[in-house]
């Protein structure tokens, strides 16, 4: 008897490892993640000195800004909407609150500057979408020039340098080895997953993406999900805005140029739909994964800035090719 049962246990656990392997690649998530374990692998080939300790440190550093963006655009790609304005966000909140350093206000505060910043560009571009129902490509895209021209307003074009040392620190700080906004990104994603995954308010922004007549329907306040989707948009913006101050030990006019088109990409590349209702967290942080690898792969590759730009083009219309497949 206990012979028997021995072949039956030795039976049941491959059947039940397969079965959750084939679950496993059936997610959309593990496809994405295998990918990124086979870009790493081809940049290692070619750039041997991508697995050091430094670049490493210094890459998941920097994927990490990108990723914080990207989650928080997802909420609003959800919806079926989209956040031209992150880049330019990014680059108020940081002055803002890199101005506000600089004349007096106490560190604490001027991130709360910063914060309240990007939730009021939130705000207003959330409310002109969601109440007046304006196409958020075009209310975006006027929330990206007016951010932008109001930090050249505010700098005249020259970095804001008058940060308090006791900010500074921030910078270059270090938990368990691991850089501060690699663990700011980690708490955030937890956050947000929890929030996407199991509360009321994630549930209908996937529902809105998926159906928003089916939504209206069944008794959803559209206007007001949506209006929450572009204010956790604006928040993740400035919370990279604050972070790039500490970084880079000044708050720099030109920060976070372009880094709409690489956070959209990062989510759809992810399995984020641009038609909306489908995306998770998980797959954001693999999709700006891929991207920081590719761009850090091509500066130890020495490959020209201008190749850079177009590989980067490249990889935004196939994510786009990608999508729209998906969708079919």
């Amino acid at each position: 008897m206990r012979v028997q049962e021995e072949q039956k246990n030795n039976r049941t656990i491959p059947s039940i490892a397969g079965r959750m392997g084939r679950r496993l690649m059936k997610q959309k998530e593990s496809t994405i993640f295998l990918a990124l374990l086979g870009i790493v692998i081809l940049v290692s080939i070619i750039a041997p000195n991508f697995l050091t300790t430094r670049n490493a440190f210094s890459v998941s550093r920097q994927i990490s800004f990108y990723a914080i963006v990207a989650c928080g655009v997802l909420f609003v790609i959800l919806t079926a909407g989209i956040d031209l304005s992150v880049g330019s966000v990014v680059g108020l909140t940081g002055v803002t609150s890199g101005f506000a350093m600089a004349h007096g206000v106490h560190p604490l505060l001027a991130v709360g500057v910063g914060l309240g910043t990007g939730l009021l560009c939130g705000l207003i571009s959330g409310a002109l979408i969601a109440y007046l129902k304006v196409t958020p490509f075009i209310i975006t895209l006027g929330m990206l020039s007016v951010a932008r021209g109001a930090v050249w307003v505010i700098t005249e074009g020259w970095p804001i340098t008058e940060i308090p040392q006791s900010f500074l620190v921030v910078g270059r700080s270090q938990i368990f080895g691991i850089a501060l906004p690699v663990v700011v990104l980690l708490f955030i994603a937890v956050i947000d997953f929890i929030i996407l995954k199991y509360t009321t308010f994630g549930r209908r922004i996937y529902a809105i993406g998926g159906n928003e007549e089916a939504a209206v329907l069944s008794g959803i306040n559209v206007a007001r999900v949506k209006l929450g989707a572009y204010l956790f948009s604006g928040f993740h913006a400035a919370i990279v805005g604050v972070l790039l101050v500490a970084r880079f030990s000044s708050a720099q006019s030109a920060a976070g140029e372009g880094w709409e088109l690489d956070a959209i990409a990062a989510a759809v590349i992810g399995g984020a739909s641009l038609a909306g209702g489908s995306g998770s967290i998980l797959g954001v942080l693999i999709g700006a994964s891929i991207m920081g690898v590719i761009r850090n792969g091509l500066v130890l590759m020495r490959v020209s800035v201008y190749w850079q730009t177009l590989v980067i083009g490249a990889i935004i219309i196939l994510a786009a090719v990608i999508d729209r497949e998906r969708d079919k």
